[in-house]
């Protein structure tokens, strides 16, 4: 409770209509754009899983990932991001609750989708009180919502369904390279380490790839400061 008094309630307030903002562009991507990806994906002859994987995927980029990527330059404070963030959970544990899930991209078979919300709030949040560049919170977020997005995207493409294979550890060890390089050897070795995790069979990614690539970074971050390279 301390730490969180230790935000000045001015930043909040000078960061409430970003985040007005960015809960409307969340919303809208989670009912109506994410919507249309399942649609068309179906017109275009993918089948029901496909196309729910497509949606999916679409949230981790234009939801999860693109927020993120922006609160090093908009956010002054970790208050609202998580509010945003455990309101997002909120309304998509709710439906799978109530048996009325939002068919386009929420699986009967798990709730992974409140996972991600949940993992990006609580990493996002935490991280701050060690760098408030929101950085250190932000590569492993990336990890998730970019890395894990492209690889799922690959899989798809291939085998119209979700699955794990090796063409999508590829693509998304790529991508995770370049991301972790923005902080240096720790993060590109945080990078190599989440691709690798992300493969690994009946266990939600949405928590092992962060909470990984996390520990990794915070450890260099206290430990092998030369190894990281912030933007800051």
């Amino acid at each position: 409770m301390q730490a969180v008094l230790q935000v000045p309630i001015e930043s909040v307030y000078a960061d409430l209509p970003v985040f007005v903002v960015l809960a409307v562009w969340n919303l809208f991507v989670l009912f109506v754009i994410s919507k249309k990806v399942y649609e068309f994906s179906l017109k275009k002859g993918r089948s029901t899983s496909s196309s729910m994987y497509f949606s999916r995927k679409t949230i981790h980029f234009l939801a999860g990932g693109l927020t993120a990527l922006l609160l090093p330059f908009f956010a002054r404070e970790p208050i609202l991001p998580a509010l945003m963030a455990l309101g997002l959970a909120f309304a998509t544990y709710v439906p799978h609750k109530l048996n009325r899930r939002m068919y386009w991209f929420q699986d009967p078979e798990n709730i992974y989708d409140v996972d991600f919300t949940l993992s990006w709030g609580l990493i996002i949040f935490l991280t701050w009180y060690i760098d408030k560049s929101f950085w250190l919170g932000v590569i492993p977020v990336l990890f998730m919502a970019f890395g894990d997005g492209i690889t799922g995207i690959i899989r798809n493409l291939k085998y119209n369904k979700r699955t794990k294979a090796w063409e999508g550890t590829a693509g998304m060890l790529m991508l995770c390279i370049i991301i972790g390089a923005q902080m240096g050897i720790a993060g590109i070795i945080a990078g190599i380490l989440c691709s690798f995790v992300e493969r690994i069979e009946n266990i939600d990614d949405n928590i092992t790839v962060p909470a990984v690539s996390l520990f990794i970074l915070v450890g260099a971050y206290y430990y092998f400061p030369s190894s990281t390279v912030s933007f800051y």
